[in-house]
Order: structure tokens, then sequence, then C-alpha cells
């Protein structure tokens, strides 16, 4: 087991997050809650304080900090994609119900958390022998919202 868990800061929202989070990839699942024994500032005795829980083998934990702190860019969550209908499925599942695409495969889920979903093919256009090909789907690359992985393809290639 890794010695090092990302804690996410939620108000209120850490086990709806955390169910969510383990619903979308395999190798996922909550492993325990610690509720809150009194009133506190994190909310009322008997609501969810800590969620610790596993993401594709990861481990994380939410905090019900008791207070809003908006997330940034600068810590995101990447998941490598096997293939296009999983780069969809993830994409549509983290964007629905509030969450915001960005560019070059980012986005922000519903809580406000920076993810990026990413073809494993990536590495594979970008930094690829071809040194034109991988510029030609670098540049692709930055006029994609959800990546592509066909377009990544046909760009590297020139076709």
């Amino acid at each position: 087991m890794s010695k090092i868990v990302p804690c996410l800061w939620f108000n209120g929202n850490a086990e709806e997050a955390a169910n969510f989070y383990v619903s979308l990839l395999p190798d996922s699942r909550i492993e325990t809650v610690q509720r809150n024994m009194t009133d506190s500032r994190s909310g009322p005795a008997g609501s969810v304080l800590v969620m610790e829980f596993t993401l594709a083998g990861q481990r994380f934990m939410a905090l019900n900090g008791g207070m809003k702190f908006e997330y940034t860019h600068a810590v995101s969550f990447k998941i490598g994609c096997d293939d296009q209908a999983e780069v969809d499925r993830l994409w549509d599942a983290l964007c629905a119900d509030g969450g915001a695409p960005e560019q070059c495969g980012w986005l922000k889920d519903r809580y406000g958390v920076s993810w990026q979903i990413v073809p494993n093919a990536l590495p594979k256009y970008l930094g690829g022998a071809d040194r034109a090909g991988a510029s030609r789907a670098m540049a692709a690359m930055m006029k994609m919202v959800k990546l592509d992985i066909d377009g990544l393809r046909r760009a590297y290639e020139g076709t």
C-alpha cells in the first residue's frame, strides 16, 4: 500500500463524491467511513467526516472540512484510457451534472476537481520518432477539448 494518500477537501459532500468516483473505474471501492461523533464545523453528529476509498488501485481520502475551498489546476488526476470508448465514457460521466470541459483533455468535475482524460496512445503520437508527425499531433491536440485518438493518429500520420 502506498504511503502517500491524496486528501480531497469537500464541504459536506465527501460521501457523494467518493461514491461517484468509485462507480467510474474498476478496482475501486469505499474502504472506511468515519463519522462525526459530535456536532462540529464539518457537520452534525453522525454525518461523514472522512471517507477512505480506493480509485483504480490508488488510495484516496475525502474529508468534509467544514468550509469551501476551490480546487486549482495545480493538482489534477490523470486517467489513462485504453480506447476512445473509455475516453468518451469517463469524459461524459465526469462532465455530467455541472462538470466543465476544458482544453487538451482536461475537465473539472461537478465538485471542482481537475481531471485529465488521456488516451494511453498519446505518448506514441507526441513522442514518436517522426518529429514532424509529433509536431502535427501536438498542434491537433491543442485544438481539442476531449481528446480524439483517431484525430491524433491522423495528425501524426499526416493523413
